[in-house]
Parts: C-alpha cells; sequence; structure tokens
C-alpha cells in the first residue's frame, strides 16, 4: 500500500502514524532510539507490505498486468490502491480527507528531527501537490507515477502507467473493494 493507506491503518495514535510514514524511507533494523510507538509504526508498515504482497487478490491483480508494467505492478497497484482509498475516503473513515491529509503534513512537521532527509523532501512534495488529499484526483495519479518512475535507477513504463491501470480498471477496483477490508483486520489485529 502507498501513503495514505499506510496512515489510515496506523489508528489514531500520532508515533504509529509517523511511523507508518517513515516506513518507506529508513531501511534495515529499526533504530532503538526512536520512540517505542513510531518503532511499533515502522515494524506494522513492515508487515503490511508482506501482507499486501502475499494476498491472493494482489497476487492475482499483478499476473494481470502486461509487459513491460508487470515488473512494476506492486508500484501501480499501490498508487492506485491510494487513488481509491481516497476518492472514497469516507467509505473508510469518519475524519474528512482534506483534514487527515493536513493533519499528516503537520506530524511530519512536528517530528522534523526525527525524519531522515527523504521524508524532508517528500514532505515538500506532499505539501506542494496537496497529497495526499490529490490521490483522490486521477490525473494526480499519472504526475505521481510519473514522478515515482524518475526517482528509480533504471528506464521504466511508470509515466504511462495510467495506460494499462486504465485497462485493468474495472478489476482493480473490485480487487481493492475485497482486499481492503481484509488489510483492515490483518492491521488492527497487528496492533493488537
Amino acid at each position: 500500500m502507498n501513503h495514505l493507506a499506510h496512515a489510515l491503518l496506523s489508528g489514531a495514535d500520532d508515533g504509529w502514524r509517523l511511523g507508518g510514514l517513515l516506513g518507506d524511507f529508513v531501511r534495515g533494523r529499526i533504530d532503538p532510539r526512536l520512540p517505542l510507538p513510531v518503532q511499533r509504526g515502522i515494524a506494522q508498515h513492515r508487515a503490511i507490505d508482506v501482507y499486501t504482497d502475499n494476498h491472493a487478490e494482489i497476487r492475482a491483480m499483478r499476473a494481470r498486468f502486461q509487459p513491460p508494467y508487470r515488473r512494476y505492478a506492486g508500484i501501480l497497484i499501490d498508487v492506485w490502491f491510494d487513488h481509491l482509498l481516497a476518492r472514497d475516503f469516507a467509505t473508510w473513515t469518519h475524519i474528512p480527507l482534506h483534514q487527515f491529509s493536513d493533519d499528516l503534513v503537520q506530524l511530519l512537521h512536528r517530528h522534523d528531527a526525527l525524519l531522515p532527509q527523504s521524508l524532508r523532501r517528500f514532505r515538500a512534495y506532499l505539501q506542494a501537490h496537496d497529497l495526499p488529499a490529490a490521490y483522490a484526483d486521477r490525473r494526480m495519479i499519472g504526475e505521481v507515477l510519473g514522478a515515482v518512475g524518475t526517482r528509480l535507477t533504471r528506464a521504466n513504463p511508470l509515466a504511462e502507467g495510467m495506460l494499462e491501470i486504465t485497462r485493468l480498471e474495472q478489476d482493480l477496483d473490485l480487487a481493492f473493494a475485497r482486499f481492503f477490508p481484509d488489510l483492515q483486520a490483518f492491521a488492527g489485529a497487528w496492533q493488537d
């Protein structure tokens, strides 16, 4: 899953949520100097990624992507699922999307000292593009995919990824509707 999903699945605790956001920006062993809730949020982020990658709905959807997109299907699915989550945010939580989005950016500002430089740069990107709220706008997804593609070291088709997403859109939407409740249950059980 992508940033919006990780933040939502982290629950209401700021430490867990910060860890959920840090998960894509820290590698290796979790720094024991971080506050315990942040450590747990990072661990949950990693567990969610493993669960997602091994879920039957996700494996089946990845197999539907045609070359050259298949190699990047995980990224395409993650970003598209954040779009679906943002588009229908009121279905999944009582918090308005823009409030949730603004709160995430403010959380990152409040804990600036804990952020690696890469997350500080990403925070600026979030602010400049009104993300993650703007994930609800389909046009933004193409821009996000293009930006992700520029961060990868090898040439990739992510900038044109909306072509493949559009081809599979109905199936992706159905897969998300079946998958996300399972993921919510997993994340909730993980926190318990």
